[in-house]
């Protein structure tokens, strides 16, 4: 197997077509290069959101995708279920609202909160994921 170089800005524009974990950063490209799938589950469509995504600001959160933000010394959880962000049994349609609802203060939500997409290990800033 071949390793190539990307630049960041060029890993996040993969990482934002891939519609699911399923989808590899190698089924992204054959798509966008025109070349037919290697397998049965390539042929999912990207940058489509599957069930139960949340989709804000052009950024698609499968369903299943955590979201962390510490405050005040604790650490708050939300998970995205069924079209929305869910945090504390509340469900919000920006990320922005959900930390506003939090700290009582107007905040920016894509630099309050961390995601940990679906079978994931990482934690991310919600920034980085869009375009």
């Amino acid at each position: 197997m071949t390793t190539i170089e990307i630049d960041f800005d060029v890993f996040k524009e993969l990482t934002n077509r891939r519609a699911t974990e399923s989808i590899s950063y190698n089924d992204v490209l054959r798509q966008v290069l025109g070349l037919n799938p290697l397998k049965p589950s390539a042929l999912s469509p990207l940058n489509v959101p599957s069930e139960g995504a949340w989709t804000t600001k052009g950024v698609i959160f499968p369903m299943g995708t955590d979201f962390r933000a510490k405050y005040k010394g604790q650490t708050i959880f939300g998970k995205v279920e069924s079209g929305s962000l869910v945090v504390n049994g509340k469900r919000f349609n920006s990320p922005s609202s959900a930390a506003t609802s939090i700290t009582g203060n107007m905040v920016n939500g894509w630099i309050f909160w961390e995601c940990r997409l679906p079978g994931k290990t990482s934690w991310q800033i919600i920034k980085t994921l869009r375009k």
